[in-house]
């Protein structure tokens, strides 16, 4: 008696494992994962190759073809202070403007520098956080944070643009656009707590720094602006070229490429 039931318990059991692997074979994806996860637990265990192993298991599935180009994402092109984007597209024509490109490189859009000055705005330099910004003001002070006076700025020279020609900043042509800006620089503008006059220069100085910072600010894009300048960058030292007699043009270094030392 006890041994039909084994038997029938025994049955029970292989034709359920039999079932489960006929079905495990329709699905050679999910057999692979196991296969893979069992032998990284049973004699290979580590966090780095288990997370290898599972990560090139369904690699081939997801790898771009031979011959096709995989489309490369600057994650670091995005908007951190500037809402709206009309007010990005606006502080961007607003540096080119500035900074435009030409025969001797790019200019400020292709340098990255609309994003610098967004990423500047959105960290302590746009909060003013190592200023005293209690009253009473003196004269020459500025009342306001730097991300609300260049907030206040692109918007003004947006309805500056309505004003003089009917239309949007960035929707006017190269010319009118430079006309609006000089306005802003000759304190044409009216402005509050702020001229017009003192957003420009601020605006401009933000310029000049993201074409010429170093890359990990976020302008300076391939430091590109560096070489239009032959500007060296951060080097480490230049005793091998102390005894040249000719201008040494050297190929311009980051403090990312310093890293490892």
């Amino acid at each position: 008696m006890t041994d039909n039931n084994n038997n029938k318990t025994d049955n029970t059991t292989t034709n359920s494992t039999s079932q489960n692997d006929t079905n495990q074979d329709h699905d050679p994806s999910r057999r692979r994962f196991v296969k893979n996860t069992g032998m990284v637990v049973g004699g290979l265990a580590g966090g780095s190759l288990l997370g290898g192993l599972l990560t090139n298991q369904f690699q081939s599935e997801t790898a771009t073809a031979p011959g096709e180009e995989k489309e490369v994402v600057d994650y670091s092109e995005t908007r951190m202070f500037f809402k709206r984007k009309k007010d990005f597209d606006i502080l961007s024509i607003a540096t080119e403007r500035i900074f435009p490109e030409d025969k001797n490189g790019p200019g400020a859009i292709k340098l990255g520098v609309p994003y610098y000055i967004d990423k500047q705005l959105a960290g302590d330099w746009g909060k003013n956080t190592e200023m005293y910004m209690k009253t009473p003001f003196q004269d020459n002070e500025i009342p306001l944070k730097r991300e609300q006076v260049f907030l206040k700025g692109v918007r003004k020279m947006n309805a500056e643009s309505q004003k003089q020609f009917d239309d949007d900043f960035d929707e006017l042509e190269k010319d009118k656009q430079i006309e609006v800006m000089q306005l802003f620089e000759d304190d044409k503008v009216e402005m509050e707590l702020i001229s017009s006059a003192d957003f420009f220069e601020m605006l401009k100085t933000a310029v000049m720094e993201g074409c010429y910072s170093d890359p990990i600010y976020g302008g300076n894009k391939n430091m590109e602006g560096w070489k239009m300048k032959e500007y060296p960058g951060v080097q480490m030292s230049h005793r091998d070229i102390l005894e040249e007699e000719e201008f040494v043009v050297i190929e311009p270094k980051s403090l990312k490429d310093h890293e490892s030392v």
